[in-house]
């Protein structure tokens, strides 16, 4: 059998400047660089219903929310990742003073697709949750009306629960925010399975 070649490592310094000047994203894993799936068009909706309804304030408190482009950085597992959406509570942590990069999440969405779907639910989200701000996690399927919510009780423990149908409602642990599913999935489309997202 012949023997597998070792993947190329670089550094973040290295990925961060690749990435710049990248004409698609990629994610940084402890030194590997791995290409990014492209989204689909739900995959885009969906990520783009819950932004626009997400507020920027609630009760008092300043949040802002980041779709698609910008970067985390997780300094525990070195990971450079793009969570579909960042909510951050108050400010927003820059990582080196890059406006691209941010450490602070309170809040994420992932969209779910059939080749990122194990990844998001597994790996990605015992990365997550070493970042100390991060306290909900919400996992939307796009293929039928089905969201996974994971929230961070006060003594560090998690919470699942899962919603299934177009008349279920996401309320949200960490902030006084709901959502109808209706809403979430507003214009996606059914019709076929997509491979990529």
């Amino acid at each position: 059998m012949p023997l597998q070649a070792k993947p190329k490592l670089y550094t973040p310094e290295a990925y961060l400047l690749r990435e710049d000047d990248a004409a698609e994203r990629s994610e940084y894993r402890n030194g590997e660089i791995i290409p990014m799936a492209g989204g689909t068009a739900n995959h885009n909706r969906i990520a783009g219903d819950f932004y626009k309804q997400f507020p920027t304030e609630i009760s008092g408190q300043a949040y802002e929310i980041f779709i698609g482009d910008m970067k985390l950085w997780i300094p525990a597992v070195e990971l450079y990742t793009y969570p579909d959406v960042m909510v951050i509570k108050g400010e927003p942590i820059y990582h080196q003073d890059r406006q691209s990069t941010v450490e602070n999440p309170y809040l994420i969405v992932e969209v779910l697709s059939k080749s990122t779907r194990q990844y998001d639910q597994t790996d990605k989200f015992d990365a997550y949750r070493t970042i100390p701000s991060f306290q909900e996690y919400v996992l939307v399927d796009q293929y039928s009306f089905w969201v996974k919510q994971f929230a961070k009780t006060t003594s560090e423990q998690w919470i699942f629960t899962e919603l299934v149908g177009k008349d279920a409602i996401l309320q949200l642990e960490s902030v006084q925010f709901q959502i109808p599913l209706a809403h979430l999935y507003q214009r996606v489309k059914f019709e076929k399975d997509e491979n990529e997202g």
